[in-house]
């Protein structure tokens, strides 16, 4: 009797792993379509210098969709992101609201004038 327990966990075992070897297929079949994503994501960002756009910030705007798309793959998948707890995302959302907050003072203070200077008017080597 004991043997035919045993023989049972044997069978659960196989099948157990067998699911888990299912399981590693599909994550390789994502993790190759992701590859394949950011490959051509690439090769857009590289064939687009040789568009021509009609104004810098389309060409801007253009170059940071496809960068954020590839920065979404590869944080989303190969990090594991996707599957996380709302705490990461609490705290990715978070980072990107204080870098974007950064830029956005820098871009609004960028004609300031510094207190106490002037404007250099010549070139001194």
């Amino acid at each position: 009797m004991s043997n035919h327990h045993h023989s049972s966990h044997g069978h659960e075992a196989t099948h157990a792993g067998h699911d888990h070897d299912h399981d590693h297929d599909g994550h390789k079949k994502i993790y190759w379509a992701v590859g394949t994503a950011l490959l051509v994501g690439t090769a857009i960002t590289v064939l687009a210098r040789e568009w021509e756009f009609s104004s810098v910030a389309l060409t801007i705007a253009v170059a940071l969709f496809v960068a954020s798309i590839k920065a979404f793959l590869v944080c989303g998948y190969f990090m594991h992101l996707l599957s996380e707890k709302k705490v990461v995302y609490l705290t990715l959302a978070t980072t990107v609201a204080f870098a974007i907050a950064m830029v956005g003072l820098i871009l609004w203070s960028d004609k300031d004038p510094v207190t106490g200077t002037s404007p250099k008017t010549f070139y001194v080597p």
